[in-house]
């Protein structure tokens, strides 16, 4: 009697469990309204394609006729290591995920593309799922592109990878798909932090690529969860990288409905009180509170606060795609004003070790005394009365040192003798270019926008975004 009794009760507890599990696949297959993302960013407007096209080709001929040259004539790119090909000036606005292992990076860019369930979407789980650097992007198809092959293209934006290796290469990889969103934007998935493994075993300059993506992206997304919000090397140095950037950061506590409110209010504290130490800036950083996946919130959550903040964040990725041509016209222009102080400070260096040169004069040691000391000659201070030239935006002393070291002084013309009959001089082109040709391209661009009505007014998300992303 006791042994069926014993089995009775086993039975019963076997069909409560698959009850239990029938209803948990129940609330699982449950999928989120997904039309506010089309509303948000506005899939549905069609663009003027042509309108955009020939203002970057506008963009393109005044770089290569403008600024190039003088880029070239002093090899400022030897100085900065970034050059600027025509694939990163046509190249789509990028956005950058980054943050700790399985936060939910790859699990938000399948979301926002609708890629779940799906042949090509981003592999997801709860162990560390993404070692390479993907790069999800508009084609005519789907399919899959290997990094080789990609930083082999010079119409694509990613030539310059080669320089980290072959290594790297193979840990890079494209996905290119037809989507309305990826006719307007890029996005990249990285790799997650783990704070227990050395760069040294991933077999690339880990910090490096993140550095180069992290100066050409528009927007850039670190995401957290509750679980992992401590702070070790790695993520340290993965914000002195970002050191500059602040105004395109956005940091997500992702997987929010998997608290109750008192514990999230907690967890919210507690992600500040990490991140503070390594964000100095007065204005602190917009923090979203959501849950970026394509399932509905958890029961008995603030579905109404999580929705307000997942269409904020929207709005500010709409915000990008709206700007991504005021925002080329200012990175170029900036480009231009830190090569043409370039071109002024070494015009400046190469007049000094002119007038210190006689006849009895040791080259190398007059040239060594200029470098090791230029403010003995005021070499940067002259510069300084120079029109629109800020004394913020001048380069480290020191890296004239490294720059001179490779590039003898003797290898240069000075401004004066940088000029053509047919082609004018590099100096008044470049400066045309700053003030009045990049001004006019941008004023020609704002004057031709339409203000359209804010999504925040249709869904009431109550928040107008603001636009900081140009770069300073």
């Amino acid at each position: 009697m006791k042994g069926t009794v014993l089995i009775f009760c086993f039975l019963s507890l076997l069909q409560l469990q698959a009850t239990a599990e029938e209803e948990g696949d129940d609330f699982i297959s449950v999928l989120r309204d997904r039309s506010h993302i089309d509303e948000t960013l506005r899939l549905a407007t069609e663009e003027k394609a042509g309108d955009y096209a020939a203002a970057l080709e506008r963009l393109r001929k005044i770089y290569h006729t403008s600024i190039r040259p003088m880029e070239q004539a002093y090899k400022y790119n030897e100085l900065r290591q970034h050059e600027i090909s025509d694939g990163e000036i046509t190249s789509k606005p990028m956005v950058l995920f980054l943050g700790p292992w399985s936060v939910g990076k790859s699990s938000m860019i399948n979301y926002l593309l609708g890629m779940n369930d799906s042949p090509y979407q981003l592999y997801t789980g709860a162990e560390p799922t993404t070692s390479e650097f993907t790069v999800i992007m508009h084609g005519e198809k789907i399919r899959s592109v290997e990094g080789i092959v990609m930083a082999a293209d010079s119409s694509r934006s990613f030539s310059p990878l080669e320089k980290f290796g072959q290594t790297f290469l193979e840990k890079l990889i494209g996905i290119e798909m037809p989507h309305k969103l990826l006719e307007r934007v890029t996005f990249v998935d990285t790799p997650g932090i783990i704070e227990n493994r050395k760069q040294q075993e991933r077999g690339y300059p880990f910090n490096d690529v993140c550095q180069w993506f992290i100066d050409r992206a528009d927007l850039i997304f670190v995401v957290f969860d509750p679980t992992k919000l401590d702070v070790g090397l790695e993520l340290e140095m993965l914000f002195r990288q970002l050191k500059g950037r602040e105004s395109q950061i956005r940091i997500i506590l992702n997987k929010a409905d998997n608290l109750a409110t008192q514990d999230l209010m907690r967890v919210y504290g507690a992600l500040f009180w990490s991140l503070a130490p390594l964000i100095n800036v007065t204005e602190p950083p917009r923090v979203y509170v959501s849950s970026f996946w394509p399932y509905d919130y958890a029961p008995d959550t603030s579905r109404e606060l999580f929705k307000r903040e997942e269409i904020s964040l929207l709005e500010d990725l709409n915000q990008v795609i709206e700007n991504r041509m005021e925002n080329k016209i200012a990175f170029i222009r900036q480009h231009g004003i830190r090569v043409r102080i370039h071109g002024l400070l070494v015009d400046r260096y190469v007049q000094t070790y002119k007038e210190k040169m006689s006849y009895f004069s040791d080259p190398e040691l007059v040239f060594k005394e200029i470098v090791d000391d230029p403010d003995k000659f005021y070499i940067f201070k002259s510069i300084l009365a120079k029109t629109n030239v800020s004394k913020f935006d001048l380069p480290n002393r020191d890296a004239y040192r490294d720059f001179f070291g490779v590039n003898p002084i003797t290898n240069f013309k000075p401004l004066t003798a940088q000029c053509s009959y047919m082609g004018g001089c590099l100096l008044e082109k470049i400066e045309r270019a700053i003030t009045n040709e990049l001004p006019a391209l941008l004023s020609s661009i704002n004057s031709g926008k339409q203000p359209g009505l804010s999504s925040c007014e249709t869904t009431g998300c109550g928040e107008k975004p603001k636009n900081r992303y140009r770069k300073n």
